[in-house]
């Protein structure tokens, strides 16, 4: 049987994003600073976490949340209605560098508020551990917007440290493979190919720094959930943080390999470079996501089978 009220529930907290899609197409970009893309990925992440649940939402507090949906999309409206412009004048009162990840900020806050919001009020504080990804990755999403707002390029130390290790190690591979020319100097890559030179320099958003700190934070709210041993919670944390860090050198290589054997023109080179990171960083967020379950799910099935069910205790 059908748990209408849950899929009700789905449906409300879907409504605000599903607005923005169908009311500003254009707004849906997969850049990761430059569009909300990062919306639908949150949506599906609270979709796949309430879908089949058994918990029935009563109709007060559904009814309770629908004016907060509205007042979500009250913003959404209000930023094409002069809201926008008032972010944008802010911004040098914040001393904002990057004035475009902080607009697009905001849009993350409301919307991670709101879906909290939604979520607190049909659970309870039990949420957390039933649907904190979405919320999570949307959260980490504006942490990750703001720090390049105020801190671009490579004036936050800390996370353009490693940087310099990505570039060396991609220029160890365009040489290995033969490729093409390429030195590395601290954060650039001078690159020789079929279409000419090009110069990259590489900064801590393009290294994929800021998908290996939204990676720990939705793995962690996963591994939160589960309940399995922590040394396995630990294993997959640690195997994820390796292949996110596997799939942000491959990023480079293709942003590498698109200058060497396809182009330098700039306007075509940075057309790819907007969207490498997204297309390439999500689906393996999911698929590792996915993996995790698959293995548990067949463990648990075989432990009851054994009847060596994990106790909690160790979870």
């Amino acid at each position: 049987m059908q748990n209408w009220s849950m899929i009700a529930g789905i449906l409300i907290i879907a409504s605000p994003i599903l607005f923005s899609m169908i009311a500003y197409p254009d707004s849906i970009a997969w850049s990761w600073n430059e569009g909300r893309g990062g919306y639908l990925f949150a949506l599906v992440f609270v979709v796949a976490e309430l879908v089949g649940l058994k918990i029935v939402i009563s109709k007060k507090r559904l009814l309770a949340v629908i004016p907060i949906a509205l007042l979500t999309i009250s913003y959404l409206v209000s930023l094409e209605n002069g809201l926008r412009d008032y972010l944008v004048a802010s911004a040098e009162q914040f001393d904002v560098q990057l004035i475009y990840s902080w607009t697009w900020m905001w849009d993350f806050i409301v919307m991670a508020i709101f879906i909290v919001a939604a979520l607190s009020i049909f659970f309870g504080r039990r949420w957390i551990r039933i649907a904190p990804a979405g919320p999570i990755f949307l959260t980490g999403t504006a942490i990750i917007l703001s720090l390049d707002a105020f801190f671009p390029y490579d004036t936050l130390g800390p996370l353009q440290y490693i940087v310099p290790y990505f570039v060396q190690a991609n220029v160890w591979v365009i040489t290995a493979l033969d490729l093409g020319t390429a030195i590395a100097r601290d954060n650039v890559m001078f690159l020789r190919g079929d279409h000419g030179s090009m110069a990259l320099q590489v900064f801590w958003p393009s290294a994929g720094v800021h998908s290996i700190i939204i990676f720990s934070l939705v793995i962690g709210a996963f591994m939160l959930k589960m309940n399995i041993p922590r040394a396995r919670k630990s294993m997959y944390f640690v195997l994820g943080i390796i292949g996110t860090i596997t799939v942000n050198l491959i990023r480079i290589f293709s942003l590498s390999w698109y200058a060497l054997k396809v182009t330098t023109d700039p306007v075509a080179w940075e057309e790819y470079h907007k969207i490498a990171g997204e297309i390439m960083f999500l689906p393996w967020l999911f698929a590792f996501i996915l993996v995790v379950i698959l293995i548990e799910s067949r463990r648990l099935k075989k432990l009851e089978k054994q009847g060596k069910l994990p106790s909690k205790n160790n979870s």
